[in-house]
């Protein structure tokens, strides 16, 4: 009890913002101890992904002074290991969420006040043009208040490092460590100073100019064809404007009108992410009232792009996986002939193969890495550092990068290479299924459980890990024929047993090969415990010559993992499991 009232009294002796300092002195009349332990206990941490959290009071919340303890930490953070960082300046962007624009001037603020140049957008942005204006002028770090598709009351803290990509390890461990020693704010206003350099204007031309770079766009009088767009009530429709208007498809395009226009409370949907159950049903409706057979979607900050196509038995919204291959194999096809392995386009661990058989079949490279585009964004540019060619780049969860452009998901420039394709294709649908004709068919069924702590999740894994030794030699009745471990260091298949991957103790990540059957060339799924949330996320992945026998060979692995691996009662399974 003292303790918390010391906590009380620290927070209401650093917060200068009366809502919030408000919402603390509410919680010590009330004596509602319990609130007040989970908002003050424990402080919002650091991480490759910066922060994101529930708005509020507190040093577990995002608020004003959280705001400015991270600012401060990371502009002295830049200080001491980047020469010249005040000059080279800080790129600072928001999206229209409550309070970006705010937490955007208390950032900036605070990074003018240590001398330090800031690249302002003076109005709401997309993510990618963070990145992007970081790689454009050089600067030292971006950093863009946004809290991408989380629900309303939500926001974020996302920092890119001066190569234009998300910071990854050891960076976010040194600024994690230098916001502890800066947690005494120094100033607290949002005015701006003579070090505030307006760039909005110039990084949007610059952009454009880049996307008109890409290949395989239409060519001048090509046929328009007709879409359903929407934003998802984020930042979305004036960069899909400009963008579509470069294409010549902007006549082609009908804005879902109830979001097409930013509003902080996404009063239409119940989470603003486009792969969530019914979040396009809008845009469904919208597209059925038109006659419209195509929808795109953005997610509210626009860096992930989501498809839906009406076909012969109804509306398709294609995975990530499937968008994925559809956009690779478009810029396999504008490649030079003279293919070679220094032409490469990466994928993630968790993605489908799928990819992996094109450029096998095709002459090109496929490279692995970790979850995200901390890792994606990164080894791309590690790639280009050696005079290798990086084409593309996507993992499952909608996320699509064009290296030329941006090195980040982009959910615009994915959207105006998409857009290209069908003009050529058609419909995205009967493609994918050429496709599928070539390289085979790869069904998944991905889901997750619900864990209801750590220890539970940690518990799980361990129990899979001690069905056999050194790892399971079944699943079912089908033959392990490959087993990965990134939490213990283990991979069956390589000469050292030592993964090629990242490995980390702190993290839960098994892979898993089975052999074929008579209808199926073979499975792949991995299990990992999610980073942000109490899930165990499976992506499982079957592939045969045949479409039934791929799904069935999906169903049938999942729900063998489903009645043995993750039988524990107190483990929560998705409704739409079983769905391949």
């Amino acid at each position: 009890m003292a303790n918390l009232l010391d906590l009380a009294d620290q927070w209401l002796r650093l917060d200068k913002e009366p809502a919030t300092r408000a919402e603390i002195q509410s919680l010590l009349a009330q004596k509602n101890l319990d609130e007040l332990e989970h908002r003050l206990s424990t402080r919002l941490t650091f991480g490759t992904a910066g922060l994101r959290a529930q708005m509020g009071a507190g040093f577990a919340r995002l608020n004003s002074l959280t705001i400015i303890q991270t600012s401060q930490g990371l502009a002295e953070y830049l200080l001491s290991v980047l020469p010249n960082a005040a000059a080279h300046g800080i790129v600072v962007g928001h999206d229209a969420r409550h309070n970006s624009q705010h937490f955007a001037d208390l950032a900036a603020a605070v990074f003018e006040s240590k001398g330090i140049v800031v690249w302002w957008y003076e109005d709401i942005v997309h993510t990618p043009l963070v990145p992007f204006a970081v790689r454009t002028l050089r600067a030292a770090a971006g950093i863009m208040i946004t809290a991408s598709h989380n629900p309303a009351r939500d926001n974020g803290y996302k920092v890119y490092g001066s190569n234009g990509c998300q910071i990854n390890s050891p960076e976010d461990t040194g600024i994690a460590t230098s916001i502890l020693l800066n947690l005494e704010p120094q100033t607290w206003t949002s005015q701006a100073s003579s070090l505030r350099r307006p760039v909005l204007t110039a990084m949007r031309s610059q952009y454009m100019h880049c996307l008109g770079q890409l290949p395989h766009l239409p060519e001048a009088g090509a046929p328009s064809i007709r879409f359903v767009y929407t934003p998802m009530h984020g930042v979305g429709l004036r960069y899909m404007i400009p963008a579509v208007e470069m294409i010549g498809m902007k006549s082609g395009m009908t804005i879902v009108d109830q979001q097409g226009q930013p509003n902080p409370d996404f009063p239409t949907v119940n989470y603003p992410n486009p792969e969530e159950k019914g979040a396009l049903d809008l845009a469904i409706s919208t597209a059925e009232e038109k006659s419209i057979n195509l929808i795109i979607a953005n997610d509210p900050d626009a860096d992930r792009f989501a498809v839906a196509e009406k076909i012969a038995d109804g509306w398709h919204q294609f995975t990530g996986d499937q968008v994925g291959v559809l956009l690779a194999h478009w810029m396999f096809s504008s490649m030079s002939s003279q293919l070679t392995t220094d032409d490469i386009m990466l994928t993630t661990a968790v993605s489908s193969q799928m990819l992996a058989c094109m450029a096998e079949a095709e002459g090109f490279s496929v490279r692995e890495t970790l979850t995200g585009f901390k890792w994606l964004g990164n080894v791309a540019q590690g790639l280009k550092e050696q005079g290798k060619r990086v084409h593309f780049a996507y993992e499952e969860a909608l996320g699509y990068m064009f290296p030329s452009v941006v090195s980040d998901k982009d959910g615009i420039t994915a959207s105006v290479m998409f857009l290209s394709a069908c003009s050529k294709w058609g419909s995205p649908w009967t493609q994918l299924q050429k496709l599928y004709g070539k390289y085979g068919y790869f069904e998944t069924a991905n889901t997750y459980w619900r864990s209801p702590n750590i220890q539970k999740t940690q518990s799980v894994f361990e129990a899979v890990r001690n069905i056999e030794q050194p790892f399971p030699s079944h699943v079912g009745h089908r033959k392990v024929v490959r087993w990965r471990d990134l939490t213990t260091g283990y991979d069956s298949a390589t000469e050292t047993y030592v993964p090629d991957l990242p490995t980390s103790a702190n993290t839960q990540m098994l892979t898993c090969w089975l052999d074929g059957s008579d209808s199926d060339d073979g499975i792949r799924f991995t299990v990992r415990a999610s980073g942000t949330e109490p899930k165990i996320k499976i992506y499982l992945e079957c592939r045969s010559k045949h479409q039934k026998s791929a799904h069935a060979g999906a169903v049938e692995a999942l729900q063998y993992l489903r009645e043995t691996w993750f039988r524990d009662p107190s483990l929560k399974m998705e409704d739409r499991s079983t769905d391949a």
